[in-house]
């Protein structure tokens, strides 16, 4: 592969990886995984820290010994996710789009890989509050802004209340949300982090609200893996038996994204030794994870 051409694919793949983090409403979760490692080819260790709580001072004696347990917590990844797509160098020069393999790339980014990640993301999220009987009750189309509060309150109850919380809302939720007055008069536009984007966000009581497409808010998805029968367009859709997640509250750092790979490989029709053509090839593979701390922090609404 020529020089020019790896180099582009090295700062493509960059590129697209910070679109994953700055245009996702999950995205934010990548900067929670700074200390996993990996061991092995799909098994991740994220660290948990237990200790114990204060003792007597004894004047005699000093102090109680106490013990610092690090259990490193394995995770297997789950998502290997990729595509290949060929542009044929004639087409590739009569639209005049000016670098269109790169156009291409961002645009299933955008459009395929962020959506997809979103839902798989959040219907996990939304899965373990339900295992753990952490549902917040109520009917949005009256008691939206209470129901938030209470999604709130439980959150604070289990972490504390200085855990940074952020809250996920679907259309639906958002829109009843919106109609509230409780709203308007709590409101506020603060900064959110994501990656190394800042970006405004409605925050209530200083927890950060993100309203999310309602496709992306579903109990449970089949993911398409491109080949079989019927499942030719890959990507993903609502599972015959999921619900609609309304609401999720959680401490912001609960949720680790770990990405072992996002790789952008492009091969011009000079390299494409099986047509003339230019080839894309994408993958991802990813998981992400709740530390055992917090699975009993996260709350949610379903319909």
């Amino acid at each position: 592969m020529a020089i020019n051409t790896l180099t582009y694919n090295e700062n493509l793949t960059g590129e697209l990886d910070r679109v994953l983090v700055q245009r996702s409403v999950t995205g934010f979760m990548a900067d929670n995984v700074l200390r996993a490692k990996f061991v092995g080819a799909k098994t991740v260790l994220i660290p948990d820290v237990e200790m114990q709580g204060l003792g007597d001072y004894n004047r005699d004696t000093g102090f109680v010994r106490g013990t610092v347990t690090v259990a490193n917590t394995p995770f297997t990844l789950q998502q290997d996710r990729g595509r290949s797509f060929t542009i044929d160098a004639e087409d590739a020069d009569e639209t005049g789009v000016s670098d269109l393999i790169g156009k291409v790339s961002a645009e299933f980014v955008r459009t395929k890989v962020i959506p997809e990640m979103d839902a798989y993301v959040l219907s996990k999220l939304g899965g373990l509050a339900a295992e753990q009987g952490n549902l917040i009750e109520g009917d949005p189309a009256t008691d939206a802004y209470a129901m938030l509060l209470s999604g709130i309150h439980k959150a604070q109850a289990a972490v504390g209340y200085d855990e940074e919380l952020v809250a996920f809302a679907n259309s639906t939720f958002w829109e009843a949300l919106q109609k509230t007055p409780e709203l308007s008069r709590t409101l506020v536009m603060n900064d959110f982090a994501r990656g190394d984007l800042n970006v405004k966000v409605a925050t209530v009581n200083g927890v950060s609200i993100l309203p999310v497409q309602e496709g992306r808010m579903m109990s449970a998805y089949t993911f398409g893996d491109g080949a079989t029968a019927g499942q030719e367009e890959g990507g993903f859709a609502p599972a015959d038996e999921a619900k609609h997640i309304g609401l999720i509250v959680m401490p912001k750092k609960a949720c680790s994204l770990v990405k072992k790979t996002e790789k952008t490989r492009i091969f011009d029709p000079k390299e494409n030794l099986a047509a003339d053509a230019w080839k894309l090839d994408y993958r991802v593979y990813y998981d992400a994870f709740v530390k055992k701390s917090y699975t009993d922090a996260i709350f949610s609404y379903t319909y």
